[in-house]
């Protein structure tokens, strides 16, 4: 149970996220569907949150004298991958969040695409779903991942 409770909370941790628990998931022997269920839930959790409310603290706090440089960093680089989802999109960008969330690399997680929606004034229900479909994805690609199943298929090809 204890082993449930850290998968929770490091999917709930940015950059770490799902990516991260999946892997320490696999790593302790976890079956895979229920860890896989149990990241989804907490990586999802501050979703929504961060949709309605972080570009608001965001911005009321870049000017700060000691949060200011990094609430900052956080804005340009929210905007900076909402305007790169957005010129590579054009009016796909239900598609492009969800591909943006669901592979897995450094800084393309469920937190940065969901702010770079908001700062892209994306719908909420249209954001949360590309985010959760996202998720799922790359879920799925990180429990392959940890299974091995990328490092057999390269013994097997390579």
């Amino acid at each position: 149970m204890i082993d449930y409770m850290i998968v929770f909370l490091i999917s709930m941790v940015p950059l770490i996220e799902l990516r991260g628990s999946i892997l320490y998931a696999t790593g302790v022997g976890l079956p895979f569907i229920p860890a896989y269920v149990t990241a989804i839930i907490g990586n999802m959790l501050p979703v929504p949150f961060i949709f309605l409310f972080a570009r608001k603290i965001l911005v009321w706090g870049a000017d700060k004298p000691v949060i200011g440089g990094f609430f900052t960093f956080c804005l340009e680089k929210g905007k900076k991958g909402g305007q790169k989802l957005q010129a590579k999109a054009g009016r796909g960008l239900f598609v492009a969040l969800l591909l943006f969330v669901g592979i897995p690399l450094p800084g393309t997680g469920a937190w940065t695409g969901t702010l770079a929606a908001s700062l892209l004034d994306m719908d909420f229900k249209s954001s949360v779903a590309a985010v959760m479909c996202g998720v799922l994805l790359a879920g799925i690609i990180m429990g392959a991942a940890g299974m091995g199943l990328f490092g057999a298929l390269g013994a097997l090809f390579g």
